[in-house]
């Protein structure tokens, strides 16, 4: 169905927005900030470097605590999308009876069930994109915060644990956390749709999720890891209060 293979597309994606990203933002030669430079400096990177400079002030000049603050205000941000989110999938699992009787009804005929699938979610005001959302809008969310990370020289050069924020986890500990709440994170979620759980694409979502954000997480700077394994354990406790009245009885993922 068209929704996972937009998962699929926006996966590759990701990554294709990260290769740009390490492009325009050299390491070696990261540009200044400048607000009057363009839309994206104006209305990303500078307002994100500020809130991240703006956050340490307030944790005594931390900057892992920083990235912490600013998590938690991206994801209360989005926090609408994910309950709508939510709610849609939980339509689409009571429509689960009537989606499977169109499948068995229109196997040999492709287009005519794609027609009586867009009806079906008409008719219960269903957005079957609506899960692409909230990673649609995190993709330049992060990119930004690549560049506010490489271009502040204060971000880039600070310590954190065993972490220089601007450099890459020099024990991958990070990429491995980064990786294993990925995986919490899809399985809660695949756990609380038992649709999601008997699909092949979303079972192998699962686990190659983990394996990119690992891979992709080992080649970038700390900061970004660690923005990345604090977004994971937001979403894994909202996922738990979200779901925690609607989850099946019996039918979790193995």
């Amino acid at each position: 169905m068209l929704p996972k293979r937009l998962k699929l597309a926006l996966l590759f994606a990701l990554i294709a927005v990260f290769s740009a990203g390490c492009t325009a933002a050299n390491p070696n030669h990261p540009l200044p900030i400048d607000p009057n430079r363009g839309i994206w400096d104006k209305f990303f990177v500078y307002p994100l470097s500020w809130l991240l400079q703006e956050s340490a002030a307030l944790a005594s000049g931390n900057y892992g605590i920083a990235i912490l603050i600013v998590t938690i205000i991206v994801r209360v941000a989005i926090l609408p999308l994910m309950i709508k989110q939510m709610k849609s999938s939980k339509k689409m699992q009571e429509l689960q009876p009537e989606m499977m009787k169109l499948r068995d009804r229109f196997k040999n005929d492709p287009q005519r069930y794609q027609q009586e699938m867009m009806k079906l979610y008409q008719t219960h005001q269903i957005n079957p994109l609506s899960g692409c959302l909230p990673i649609l809008i995190q993709m330049p969310i992060l990119l930004a915060f690549y560049h506010a990370i490489i271009r502040t020289g204060e971000i880039r050069s600070h310590s954190f644990l065993w972490l220089q924020l601007g450099a890459k986890d020099p024990y991958f500990i990070l990429p491995i956390i980064a990786a294993i709440t990925t995986y919490l994170q899809q399985w809660m979620m695949m756990r609380n749709n038992a649709a999601a759980a008997e699909n092949p694409q979303m079972k192998m979502m699962l686990y190659l999720m983990p394996v990119m954000i690992l891979v992709i997480s080992m080649t970038l700077p700390s900061a970004l890891s660690l923005y990345w394994v604090y977004g994971n354990i937001f979403t894994i406790v909202q996922t738990y209060f979200l779901y925690r009245d609607t989850a099946p009885k019996g039918g979790t993922a193995k």
